[in-house]
């Protein structure tokens, strides 16, 4: 299944072509635009001319069936080949637009009669907007799609930049492995050196033998030897990092449990920075932030 991202475009025309054989319809057309961006949920937003207000709640529909998160903006415009291109009027249109003339110079008898072209004007503008519910709806059907291939190609790509941040992470927790077990051993010639020389300081009337001070500089040093161990920490980190590996070759809707693996990532990376007893260490901790930090970025863009 593919990884979607919640960032694209789709764009889509209808109605034009597939009248093209209808004179009185023929060179009208409907022209849907959608653009997506991130969002916690499926936020729409609807730009419609007022004549094609009444679709809405199938646009809404239309939409919701096609995606589940991602702030999404509708922009429908009809639009005409040429300004020249003027309808055969139907007789029942010149029979209705007679009548009404009629009505209005019955109460306005100073009203000025229609003139050919306001009475051409009329009857496309009036088969336009007869026909253009339709239209509208299959260039959204056809725009959904388009923007359904744009999100998807969007989410190959992060999934590509994912990946490669994963393996990163990886990398920098194998460098980290190997540097515990000589930081421990640091820590403990420290311990036994400061207290060789509290031995050397207090001189021969020390109550406690030298052996029963080192034996405690010992057991001090293992004390901070567990303080210090990040070795838990870095077998956490090693399984949300296989999770989240495993999400991103299943696919579907996974933004939302990434984003929480990614938080995860952030609290192993901060307390291997703060167990950090070494400079290399505290390095490797801040090299794994800015790692975890460039995934959460990408991470809030997928569906």
């Amino acid at each position: 299944m593919a990884v979607y991202s919640m960032t694209g475009y789709g764009c889509a025309t209808a109605g034009a072509a597939a009248n093209s054989e209808n004179p009185s319809f023929s060179g009208v057309g409907v022209t849907v635009e959608l653009r997506s961006v991130n969002s916690r949920f499926l936020d729409l937003a609807f730009r419609l001319p007022d004549d094609l207000r009444g679709l809405e709640p199938a646009l809404r529909e239309l939409i919701g069936g096609g995606f589940r998160r991602g702030k999404i903006e509708l922009r429908l415009a009809g639009q005409r080949e040429a300004d020249n291109h003027w309808p055969q009027p139907s007789p029942e249109q010149l029979m209705r637009l007679a009548q009404l003339e009629g009505t209005v110079q019955t109460w306005l008898p100073k009203a000025p009669p229609l003139s050919v072209h306001e009475a051409l004007n009329w009857c496309r503008g009036a088969s336009a907007a007869e026909k253009l519910d339709e239209p509208a709806l299959e260039a959204a059907r056809q725009a959904i799609v388009a923007l359904r291939e744009a999100r998807a190609r969007e989410g190959e790509r992060l999934v590509g930049v994912l990946m490669e941040r994963i393996g990163r992470l990886r990398e920098l927790a194998a460098q980290a492995k190997p540097l515990l077990p000589a930081v421990v051993q640091r820590q403990q010639q420290r311990f036994l050196d400061r207290w060789n020389e509290a031995l050397q300081m207090a001189g021969a009337g020390q109550a406690v033998s030298e052996e029963s001070q080192r034996d405690r500089a010992l057991n001090e040093a293992a004390a901070f030897a567990i303080r210090i161990d990040v070795a838990e920490e870095l077998s956490r980190l090693g399984a949300h990092l296989d999770e989240i590996e495993r999400l991103l070759k299943a696919g579907g809707e996974i933004g939302k449990r990434l984003d929480f693996l990614i938080q995860e990532l952030h609290r192993e990376a901060n307390t291997l920075g703060s167990k950090s007893a070494a400079l290399e260490l505290t390095g490797i901790s801040v090299e794994m932030k800015v790692a975890i930090e460039q995934m959460r970025e990408q991470v809030q863009n997928l569906e």
